[in-house]
């Protein structure tokens, strides 16, 4: 929805993707929407571990164990690293623009080596963080562990989940706080059917609800201070802690 769509308009989209078999929510417009802004934190994080020196075998098993299709560097791949990174740029370009700055995610610099230094923008030049064989086989680059040795204290595989499932869910929040999603129901809708996240946790704003938000608060000040300000819990679950609610569309 831009600022000048109508209800007609929209009801008109809205029966076309039901009858085209798909699965519509209502999405304001705003940078990145609701989807892509979402799942961009999901792959970020699990490159950012990388450069941590987390080992690159660890972050894809924990991305298994999120519930997730795919696991975050598999994944990159597929929408490939130079695509993400060109919108990383982009968008650092724009906010500057709008005379709001903001912090590279820590997976810009990752990126840039990979793609600008090595050639390797993901699945579909054959190259990315796996390597592609020609039968369809896929192993992980031999040489990420040389560019970005894994530390010999390695984090525990639940710090690793956490990471990937509140990094989604605190910026699905952020985009409720924003009105980009218009409903607790889209927002949790969208975030299965849009890029996957975890079905069996009943979206991004359920996962919250069943942890409870006094824990989701908890936690993610806990990550907040070992890995940085970006797990900082969205100001909306602050307010709705304090006055004892829930995400609900009653």
């Amino acid at each position: 929805m831009g600022e000048q769509t109508d209800d007609a308009t929209l009801a008109k989209a809205f029966d076309y993707v039901l009858q085209i078999g798909k699965t519509p929510i209502v999405v304001n417009d705003s940078r990145g929407f609701f989807t892509s802004r979402v799942f961009g934190t999901y792959v970020s994080e699990g490159v950012a571990m990388l450069g941590e020196g987390v080992h690159p075998r660890s972050i894809e098993v924990a991305g298994m164990k999120t519930g997730m299709p795919m696991p975050p560097l598999a994944l990159q791949d597929e929408v490939s690293l130079s695509l993400a990174l060109h919108v990383s740029e982009q968008q650092q370009l724009d906010m500057e623009a709008e005379g709001k700055p903001i912090a590279m995610r820590p997976s810009y610099e990752i990126l840039k080596t990979l793609v600008k230094e090595h050639n390797r923008e993901g699945k579909k030049n054959g190259k990315g963080f796996y390597e592609y064989t020609d039968n369809g086989d896929k192993y992980l680059w031999p040489e990420l562990m040389n560019l970005y040795p894994a530390k010999a204290a390695q984090p525990s595989q639940q710090d690793l989940i956490d990471r990937l499932m509140f990094i989604q869910a605190n910026e699905s929040a952020k985009c409720y706080q924003e009105n980009v999603v218009r409903s607790v129901a889209d927002t949790n809708i969208g975030s299965i059917f849009g890029w996957g996240f975890a079905p069996h946790q009943g979206g991004t704003l359920q996962f919250i609800n069943s942890m409870g938000l006094e824990t989701f608060i908890t936690r993610s000040r806990e990550l907040a201070a070992q890995y940085g300000e970006r797990f900082e819990p969205a100001q909306i679950l602050l307010d709705m802690a304090d006055k004892g609610e829930v995400f609900s569309d009653d």
